[in-house]
């Protein structure tokens, strides 16, 4: 059967298919207990998290499935050198974005406080709970800490935009690699060269991971229904991560303006910035996305941008300003057609096996 892969066989999961695991708020313990519980992989973006929220967060998952999740962390958090900006650099930024904190009514931040790295703390919850599956981004782990991993039987999936990375992370020792296209919602997790510089489409950089690495390939960018496992598979994929379709489900964490976009006529329409979060992401086109498409300098580096921008969202969400917000999303989210996380998974393996299997 088409659904017998290398990663169902390694994940310990009846299907190769693995939910997005969304940060941000966006992931929830219900749609990671009906992904899993259905024979999938439901994932759970943990990395804006603190380490106590994290362990709370897998009692919360553990008493909702008995299956396999997927715990997700960035191995970079922070672009800042030393945690902040110059004033100079800030002053730049407040300018640019001016007209659109009057047009709210909402007076400019102040410069946001110094931010610290979390990962490490974050990183020894998870060897304390033991997830079955460690996924990470924006980068590779020592080979000391993939050693500890593996020793506590811990599966670890890396993501790659790029061959180079997919080298990179095959060395460091993952189970699997993502090989994750522009096509899909969310940021961009390139981390040996500039995000601009590492925009390929899933089903190309698929076949080139390959075609030079021996471990199973996760492909994810683009697919959000049954022709896009069966392309995937037939091109080499051990599994699919499919993230637009869930985070559109009633059961995501994301707010019910965001689903609603998702299956809107804006959806249509995506582009890649940097201007909410000062890394390379993929949503819904909005004015501030299109006012600084090729002036990517002037924002702050993450997640001093995020800061910064948290109170234009809050008061663009109250004052229904909604080409102001950035609702994430991928490309294919205009063929969309499900609201129910189960119906989503049911549907995916339908028409999978009618393809794969007439």
């Amino acid at each position: 059967m088409w659904y017998n892969t290398k990663a169902t066989e390694v994940l310990g999961i009846q299907y190769p298919i693995l939910q997005g695991p969304f940060g941000g708020n966006l992931s929830s313990v219900e749609l990671v207990a009906t992904v899993s519980n259905m024979g999938g992989l439901g994932g759970y973006g943990a990395y804006t998290m603190s380490p106590d929220d994290i362990y709370d967060l897998d009692k919360q998952i553990k008493g909702a499935t008995d299956k396999p999740y997927n715990l997700n962390l960035w191995v970079s958090d922070t672009d800042a050198t030393d945690g902040t900006t110059s004033d100079e650099h800030h002053e730049q930024v407040k300018q640019v974005f001016r007209p659109y904190f009057e047009e709210a009514g909402i007076p400019l931040p102040e410069k946001p406080a110094p931010f610290k790295s979390r990962f490490e703390n974050q990183l020894q919850v998870v060897m304390d709970i033991r997830p079955k599956v460690f996924s990470f981004m924006f980068g590779t782990l020592p080979q000391d800490v993939m050693e500890q991993l593996r020793s506590k039987g811990i599966k670890t999936i890396g993501a790659a935009t790029t061959l180079d990375e997919a080298i990179a992370l095959e060395a460091s020792g993952v189970d699997m690699i993502i090989a994750s296209g522009f096509e899909a919602g969310g940021h961009r997790p390139s981390f040996l060269a500039p995000a601009e510089h590492s925009i390929m489409g899933t089903f190309v950089l698929l076949q080139l991971i390959k075609d030079k690495v021996k471990v199973p390939v996760i492909a994810a960018g683009g697919i959000a229904n049954g022709r896009g496992i069966a392309g995937a598979l037939t091109l080499g994929a051990d599994a699919v991560q499919i993230g637009t379709a869930f985070l559109a489900t009633d059961e995501s964490g994301a707010l019910p303006i965001h689903r609603q976009m998702l299956f809107s006529e804006a959806a249509k329409y995506t582009s890649l910035t940097r201007a909410y979060t000062g890394r390379l992401g993929r949503g819904i086109t909005s004015r501030p996305a299109m006012d600084l498409s090729g002036k990517e300098k002037l924002v702050l580096p993450f997640p001093l941008q995020t800061t910064f921008m948290s109170p234009l969202r809050k008061a663009a969400l109250e004052q229904e300003k909604w080409d102001m917000v950035l609702f994430w999303g991928g490309q294919i989210a205009p063929i969309l057609k499900h609201t129910k996380a189960a119906k989503v998974m049911e549907s995916l393996i339908e028409e999978t096996t009618q393809i794969m299997n007439p």
